[in-house]
């Protein structure tokens, strides 16, 4: 079996569990990786046991990559995404996937003339628990769909969500691929959002979307940053599709380690079990096997559609009606 090369471009927290799930799987190895901060680069090579480059160009050029995961901040991913399909690497891209629309088609464009694969990192679709409850959808078994719910409410300290774009970007674009997946296309989007305490941070905290698919299904999507859940089977993240015939549920809640991860307060597993599924996935089918991603970027751009519909409907107070590609 060839051993597929891997190169980060970015090394920040989310790479640990992608050079995780790169060091634990048969046929990958992480050649190396660069960092805009060589130091904490440095750093981080030699954790992970690979070696570090001195520029974009040094990686892209390096025969023994075979694929770039693209781990940057959202602003840069479009930058790097184009040189590395230009280099003729395969690329698998952080979300959100891109800053706008327009990045979003100059992407695809730059991928499609360079005859690689582009995977968005729709790290929710690649859990067993999710592709299974696509199967029984598809083949009829929760009969027709009539709802579809994702909630997450995790506390993010105020220096921590300061680096985010807000929850609109930064979770209801998991929310809205991950319904994508297993409710079908979006026809009209509702939103409100509140920041709670904006002394440090003025991006919204809470936000929450009523969205009616093409096929009538009712969502409801909701995020927040300024607070955990710990009632009775607590909204931590959760996912329930429910049909005429059955219904299902995922649940962070149903493993979970009592240790701090990141800016969670507790190890929600399916979180990091679900970025390495990802990794995998990408490396194992789409690269190696040359199959489709699950969610593509055609996906990312429907993702962006409906978070810009989020956006303007918070900002003008409407219900917005989006335009089909």
């Amino acid at each position: 079996m060839k051993t597929i090369g891997i190169g980060f471009i970015g090394a920040g927290d989310i790479a640990n569990l992608h050079a995780e799930a790169i060091n634990e799987l048969q046929g990958a190895e992480l050649i190396g990786l660069w960092n805009r901060t060589h130091g904490k680069g440095a750093s981080k090579a030699l954790v992970y046991g690979c070696k570090v480059y001195n520029s974009v160009e040094e990686l892209l050029n390096d025969p023994k990559i075979d694929a770039v995961f693209v781990l940057t901040n959202m602003e840069t991913h479009c930058e790097y995404t184009i040189q590395a399909a230009k280099a003729g690497k395969h690329v698998l891209v952080e979300k959100p996937a891109a800053s706008s629309i327009d990045e979003l088609e100059r992407m695809n464009a730059a991928i499609q003339e360079a005859g690689v694969q582009c995977m968005p990192v729709h790290n929710y679709i690649y859990e067993p628990a999710i592709e299974r409850a696509r199967a029984m959808i598809e083949n009829g078994k929760l009969g027709a769909i009539t709802q579809f719910y994702m909630m997450y409410n995790i506390h993010h300290a105020d220096e921590i969500r300061a680096r985010y774009p807000g929850v609109i970007r930064q979770i209801l674009t998991h929310h809205s691929y991950t319904m994508l997946y297993l409710a079908g296309v979006p026809k009209t989007v509702s939103c409100l959002m509140n920041t709670v305490d904006d002394t440090l941070a003025p991006q919204e905290n809470v936000a929450m979307a009523n969205i009616q698919m093409e096929n009538g299904t009712l969502s409801h999507l909701c995020a927040s940053f300024a607070n955990d859940d710990h009632s009775g089977d607590p909204w931590t993240c959760m996912i329930k599709v429910i049909g005429t015939k059955g219904s299902t549920r995922y649940s962070y809640r149903d493993f979970v380690i009592n240790d701090r991860n990141g800016a969670h307060s507790q190890t929600y597993q399916n979180y990091p079990e679900s970025i390495k599924n990802t990794a995998t996935h990408f490396i194992d089918r789409v690269v190696r096997l040359g199959e489709e991603p699950l969610s593509s970027i055609k996906d990312a751009i429907t993702c962006q559609q409906i978070i810009e519909a989020c956006e303007l409907s918070v900002e003008k107070g409407i219900h917005v009606t989006l335009t089909k590609n």
